[in-house]
């Protein structure tokens, strides 16, 4: 059954998917289906598989072909190459650490959402000129934290973001917790001995975790 969240991932923001995305790389394709089914099944139905290994197109190929309730993208895309290759393994949403005027036309021309990333004030607005609203903040912790993102909040109303890199359970609600963020990134959930092991009941209790933080949030 396809979730909710897949069903509309091709017209979503990718901001509204899941208060928190998983940032994954596969070094293994064998792993990408059970690592994926144990990310939804902890709560995480929106992944994001980095192109930084030889094996994260076809662990994008087969999430998208045998776990129809996750919604899986691409991140660290960075040349229109990899938006074109990305797409055509079936990646559902694009994730970029920065941005390009070529870059940008080509994730505008892919048909799925985006988040092209920033870490400055004058790339935000550089966005906002272009028509863009959503955005990746990247690397977050180094580049200023929430407190960085709550400060943007005033002056550039209108832009929205996903922060990643750094985010984990210590600070992740203090992100979540701005107006102007509609999810956080991480990857903490995936312990590198839990991937090594294939330990996937480990992966999906970590997941719940994860949910747990922006669940707090809500009440």
């Amino acid at each position: 059954m396809t979730s909710p969240a897949a069903a509309t991932a091709a017209s979503a923001s990718v901001l509204d998917l899941a208060p928190v995305i998983p940032v994954v790389v596969v070094e293994d394709a064998a792993d990408a289906v059970p690592l994926a089914r144990a990310l939804v099944a902890g709560g995480l139905p929106a992944i994001e598989v980095t192109l930084r290994t030889p094996a994260a197109l076809d662990a994008i190929r087969a999430i998208a072909a045998e776990v129809p309730e996750a919604v899986v993208g691409a991140g660290t895309v960075i040349s229109p190459a990899n938006v074109a290759d990305s797409v055509a393994a079936g990646a559902r949403f694009l994730v970029s650490p920065g941005w390009t005027d070529a870059l940008l036309v080509a994730m505008r021309g892919s048909g799925v959402p985006f988040l092209p990333g920033v870490s400055t004030t004058s790339e935000v607005v550089a966005l906002l000129e272009r028509g863009v609203r959503e955005m990746k903040f990247f690397p977050a912790e180094a580049a200023g934290g929430a407190a960085y993102l709550k400060s943007l909040a005033s002056p550039l109303p209108q832009a929205r973001f996903c922060p990643t890199g750094g985010v984990s359970p210590a600070n992740a609600g203090s992100y979540l917790a701005l107006k102007n963020v509609g999810c956080v990134g991480g990857s903490w959930m995936l312990p590198g001995d839990a991937i090594a092991a294939k330990d996937w009941g480990r992966v999906e209790s970590l997941a719940r975790e994860a949910c747990a933080i922006a669940g707090e949030l809500s009440r």
